[in-house]
């Protein structure tokens, strides 16, 4: 997301180097890694900071912020949301066709693709004109990203219990009793997706294998 504000720390940067580590060991022209985790808890920075690194061995990695990709603009969706009941948020809420033909641009080494970027300032919805040609990893982020084909499905194991200041301290959304109710709906959805993930990252930001 454009203007997007990113706190990356020391936690960020450990845990960033265990998960490089690991996709050093992967084999395969085109790589997708996954990091999802509920608001607040670190994903943008963290698929940031891998990113980064991987750019540092040369290998530059395009970064898919997958939050850019609901069916609603950022103006409908509280709206959208409110009309439809707090259940209906979700993962359902994505336009994954949007995101299956990015990833198989990505797959194809399209040299000319589009992608959705959310400006935080306006709430405006842009397009950005790209390329995938030549890159060997993709780093998707975001609350649902876990769910995507991916080949390495990275999640935060904060809930936003523990998010509360961080969510507090970005200034995103106003913390009222209804974003207390999306958060925990995100949190449910969050957490039934976790039995995709092939990594953990815990609240000290290690990075462990998850359990099966």
């Amino acid at each position: 997301m454009l203007h997007d504000v990113l706190l990356i720390t020391d936690k960020h940067k450990k845990a960033a180097e265990q998960i490089v580590e690991q996709i050093n060991t992967m084999e395969g022209q085109k790589i997708v890694i996954a990091i999802g985790g509920e608001s607040g808890s670190g994903k943008s920075e963290l698929g940031h900071e891998v990113a980064r690194l991987l750019k540092g061995q040369n290998t530059p990695a395009k970064v898919m912020h997958i939050d850019n990709y609901y069916k609603t603009s950022p103006q409908e969706r509280n709206p959208w949301r409110k009309a439809h009941g707090v259940e209906n948020i979700g993962y359902t809420e994505y336009n994954w066709d949007f995101i299956n033909r990015n990833l198989e641009e990505f797959c194809e080494d399209a040299a000319v693709a589009v992608m959705p970027c959310v400006d935080l300032l306006t709430d405006q919805e842009d397009f950005i004109t790209t390329s995938f040609h030549g890159l060997r990893y993709m780093v998707v982020e975001g609350l649902y990203a876990v769910k995507i084909e991916a080949d390495l499905r990275v999640l935060i194991d904060l809930t936003y219990h523990e998010t509360k200041k961080a969510q507090l301290v970005r200034g995103k959304e106003t913390m009222d009793e209804w974003r207390l109710q999306v958060l925990e709906q995100e949190h449910q959805v969050v957490q039934s997706l976790r039995p995709l993930a092939n990594l953990i990252v815990t609240p000290e930001f290690d990075v462990e294998k998850a359990k099966k």
